[in-house]
């Protein structure tokens, strides 16, 4: 009897442990990664992904989570027409043979239950590079129009471009580019 007792209360407590983690949904309304580079160490240059997808699961008491996030790279926008043409272009983004850019990060940090930082991978243009997303204003509340939580934050981090194979214009064109992501994921 003690056996069946101790078995019921290890399946139970691995239930609980199993909800803890939740899976969220990208909300595309509410996340968009921006970027920014210098041109000819003048002006920085701005622009946008508009069209994003993915899912986070995250797992609060564990401090466990992972996101991907597929970005669609012809969905860029800096407000200029011949200058969205020339970035995705194959000096730049090279969107017809790369349509999308994705990161992954299995690599969650937490200050308490706030998501300081993510690492994962980025890739680009056909290649792969580690990179840490430092995330700022980190919440989740109870959206009342969806009646479900919704997590999120605003996350950058600096890159260089060279590393994915993306050196027009360097040095002239410096190589770093900052990238800042502000991101909401609706509850599943």
């Amino acid at each position: 009897m003690k056996n069946a007792l101790l078995l019921t209360a290890l399946i139970a407590a691995a239930g609980a442990a199993q909800a803890q983690s939740a899976t969220y949904a990208i909300d595309p309304t509410h996340t968009q990664v921006f970027f920014e580079a210098k041109h000819f160490g003048t002006s920085t240059n701005r622009g946008r992904f508009d069209k994003s997808t993915g899912t986070v699961t995250l797992d609060k008491a564990a401090k466990t989570g992972k996101v991907e996030l597929t970005i669609e790279m012809a969905s860029i926008s800096t407000g200029i027409g011949p200058f969205d043409g020339h970035l995705k272009s194959k000096d730049f983004f090279n969107v017809e043979q790369h349509p999308t850019a994705t990161f992954v990060g299995d690599k969650f940090t937490f200050n308490g239950d706030k998501v300081t930082s993510v690492a994962g991978t980025l890739t680009l243009l056909g290649k792969a590079n580690p990179v840490t997303l430092t995330a700022s204003g980190f919440n989740c509340y109870e959206n009342p129009r969806l009646k479900r939580e919704v997590c999120g934050g605003d996350f950058e981090t600096t890159i260089q471009r060279s590393q994915w194979g993306m050196a027009y214009g360097l040095p002239g064109i410096p190589d770093n580019v900052r990238l800042l992501i502000q991101a909401e994921a609706i509850k599943q």
